[in-house]
């Protein structure tokens, strides 16, 4: 039987057998959802008996809806809408959830995120990997030509899929490995809570078409003119990054500096605590993401997956 308690700004607590869902303790933004360690085996069990593999997932895009199902199977059908709820949620828009250490190998990590976002929509394909998802590394040092990878330097807030021509409606990122690391937080910024959101996007520059371009590690060669806000659900949504974004004039460069300066200043931003196994799911057109810069150590290692996606109709 499915408990649910009323909460300020219509939040709710939702607790079954097989998982629970709570505002999470670090924003009233987000929800935290913890599933039971048998409903989690019981999903890892049944990707094995029906022999997924993660290059079947790659090859094969049907499979990734059955392991959604396969999710489904252990912790209810209702699951489903209740994450497209949560997601959709303008209030909210984001949740986190992990593994709760039943597992610790990253083929099923692949697994588990993979069943998440197929239950959110479809993910897009990662022209960076050449996948529907992306697996990449930070370490103490790297040549990347994004700030992706650059562990030391403040990796500025923005949105995903500024640059590639497909609708980018949510985000989600799974701390697959973590050794010798402090700081790196994700660090996040709800569209509503940006103090200054009414003075950028009420600027005539709001509804200009700036172009994106991406540098050659993407893969993607072409150019996209974005608009930086627009109307999503009779209110503002965002597109924006400052890496990959190409001003005209010194006007518009101000703006966007200004923009961005603005954001990265927010008292609202959160620098949200993931563990190994845990991933985060938001949405894309009204939560901004970044990361904190590490602490130096020469052993650093974190890997990442994300996936990117579009709601079904």
């Amino acid at each position: 039987m499915t408990i649910i308690v009323e909460k300020q700004k219509g939040k709710f607590e939702t607790k079954t057998e097989k998982y629970e869902i709570n505002v999470h303790t670090q924003s009233d933004r987000l929800y935290h959802i913890e599933l039971s360690r048998d409903a989690i085996q019981g999903f890892l069990n049944a990707v094995k008996q029906d022999n997924h593999t993660v290059q079947h997932l790659e090859y094969t895009p049907y499979a990734r809806l059955i392991v959604a199902s396969l999710l489904l199977e252990h912790v209810g059908e209702e699951f489903g809408e209740l994450l497209r709820n949560i997601v959709h949620d303008r209030e909210s828009g984001g949740f986190t959830i992990g593994l709760e250490g039943v597992s610790q190998d990253t083929d099923e990590y692949v697994m588990f995120s993979t069943a998440i976002s197929y239950l959110l929509g479809s993910s897009n394909f990662d022209s960076m990997s050449g996948k529907y998802y992306a697996r990449f590394t930070v370490n103490h040092t790297d040549n990347s030509d994004s700030y992706l990878r650059r562990a030391y330097r403040l990796f500025t807030l923005h949105t995903d899929g500024t640059f590639v021509d497909e609708p980018t409606d949510w985000l989600l990122m799974m701390k697959m490995v973590e050794e010798n690391a402090r700081g790196g937080e994700s660090r996040l910024l709800h569209l509503d809570d940006w103090k200054e959101l009414d003075k950028f996007a009420n600027h005539p520059l709001a509804n200009h078409k700036f172009t994106y371009q991406a540098p050659s590690s993407k893969n993607v060669d072409k150019e996209i003119q974005r608009l930086t806000f627009f109307n999503y659900n009779n209110k503002p949504g965002v597109c924006f990054i400052d890496q990959f974004v190409y001003p005209e004039t010194i006007e518009e460069a101000k703006y966007l500096c200004d923009l961005s300066h603005s954001m990265e200043n927010d008292e609202s931003v959160i620098e949200l605590e993931l563990p190994v196994g845990d991933l985060v799911v938001v949405n894309n057109i009204f939560w901004l993401h970044g990361r904190a810069a590490f602490d130096v150590n020469p052993n650093l290692n974190r890997e990442l997956l994300r996936q990117r996606g579009r709601f079904n109709q």
